[in-house]
């Protein structure tokens, strides 16, 4: 059997999804994988092939794959999926989409392979280069990748394109042909095209040497996390906020370099320079008595009691009411903010027959609270009990007729609880 060139020390589970297009890459991949196999027998493989829409010969494509897979006796998932143009370019949106289905395919313990070599890696180092990206951006992409709470695995990333080709050839391949390669109107097909050509012309080694700047930009990022590992720790909070008095006396430059490992623990798309300064101007060093917000697509940066929150977007719903006739069944809310339901065993008391039950967002009046001694208007209670300003109109209120009962996960009223009977609990099932 002919050497494998795939890098089969990097991967540790026995249990693999490659993600295959069909195109020569991720055949070549699939293909040594399969001999991999023959000599590993409790390797277990799986192939998954995204149908985009994008292209007239799409389900050809299908069909090509299944056959192959069919061949080689490799189970294989196709995902049918839509881009919606948000805006980020067809590119991104196809890579988006394509990603989000892997994650959603892997089964527990599987790792997912794919076929990224050599000259994709110098691809993606000018991309970065070319968006001014820093040392994080310009490490291009690692042989093993944090991804969906397993692995991202790329084996191949050593190899350049000539060696798959070649290795094709030499196995008598046959892989699909994607017309959209040929198109210099992408940024990476542009490069690949007509800039990578007359690099490696000039300097044959020009892909090795991208390379090994993108591992050396791995490395200082690396460094940098550890170096700045306690210090981040001491900033940020039990519950992920970032406290930002300790940042306050940091040089603009230690305090990027915080902010950004902030966000990356949070998940959070990278901010260009410009967009980490307008975090710090806006909304760490907006006045004291603002409410500042600064967007990230769906998600927004905080500042409330002297720290910095990651929040999902959600629309206020401070003039919705929801009918809860059948409250023994649980409630869908609105705007993405989950489901309540309300079950036995807790200290709220059952509606009676005559009184309706609702869902809203604002309570008039003054109310009394289980705790609290007078009443207060539900104003200074979110202020007393330190309900940041954003959470304050999508906490859902429970009502029984005109009588506020509870908000759910916050606080009860004395007109609420059960006396004597047993009772009932609101729970609140977040979806963000």
């Amino acid at each position: 059997m002919t050497t494998l060139t795939l890098n089969t020390s990097l991967i540790t589970s026995r249990q693999i999804l490659v993600a295959f297009s069909g195109g020569l890459d991720s055949t070549v991949l699939l293909h040594q994988l399969v001999q991999w196999r023959a000599q590993q027998p409790t390797l277990s493989l799986r192939a998954i092939h995204i149908h985009h829409g994008l292209s007239a010969h799409a389900d050809e494509w299908v069909a090509h794959c299944e056959a192959l897979c069919a061949q080689w006796q490799v189970p294989l998932v196709v995902e049918r999926v839509t881009l919606v143009d948000e805006g980020l370019g067809i590119e991104a949106h196809a890579r988006q989409a394509r990603y989000q289905a892997f994650a959603d395919a892997l089964l527990p313990g599987e790792v997912l392979v794919t076929a990224q070599h050599l000259d994709d890696q110098c691809e993606t180092f000018l991309l970065a280069l070319k968006r001014g990206s820093g040392p994080a951006g310009l490490s291009a992409m690692a042989e093993i990748s944090a991804f969906a709470s397993t692995q991202l695995i790329r084996p191949l990333l050593t190899q350049t394109r000539a060696a798959l080709e070649e290795w094709a050839r030499q196995h008598q391949l046959r892989w699909i042909e994607d017309e959209s390669n040929q198109d210099d109107a992408y940024d990476r097909n542009f490069l690949r095209l007509q800039v990578l050509p007359l690099l490696q012309q000039r300097w044959p080694h020009f892909a090795d040497a991208t390379a090994r700047s993108a591992a050396l930009c791995a490395e200082q990022e690396s460094l940098l996390d550890e170096l700045l590992a306690d210090e981040l720790s001491g900033c940020t909070t039990a519950n992920g906020t970032l406290v930002l008095t300790p940042l306050m006396a940091m040089s603009r430059v230690r305090r990027a370099a915080l902010l950004r490992r902030w966000l990356a623990a949070q998940n959070a798309p990278m901010p260009s320079r410009d967009g980490l300064e307008r975090l710090w101007q806006e909304v760490a060093l907006a006045r004291e008595d603002a409410s500042p917000c600064l967007r990230f697509g769906d998600y927004e940066v905080r500042r409330y009691q002297g720290q910095l929150w990651w929040v999902k977007s959600a629309v206020g719903q401070s003039e919705t009411t929801l009918p809860w006739s059948c409250w023994q069944m649980p409630l869908t809310l609105p705007a993405g903010l989950g489901h309540l339901r309300l079950q036995p065993g807790g200290k709220l008391r059952m509606p009676r027959k005559d009184e309706c039950v609702s869902i809203r967002f604002k309570a008039p009046g003054m109310l009394h609270i289980v705790g609290r001694n007078g009443g207060r208007k539900l104003k200074k209670i979110w202020q007393e009990l330190n309900v940041p300003s954003w959470r304050r109109d999508t906490t859902p209120l429970l009502f029984y007729g005109e009588t506020l009962i509870a908000a759910a996960g916050v606080f009860v009223t004395r007109e609420g609880l059960a006396e004597g009977e047993s009772g009932v609990k609101l729970v609140w099932d977040k979806s963000i």
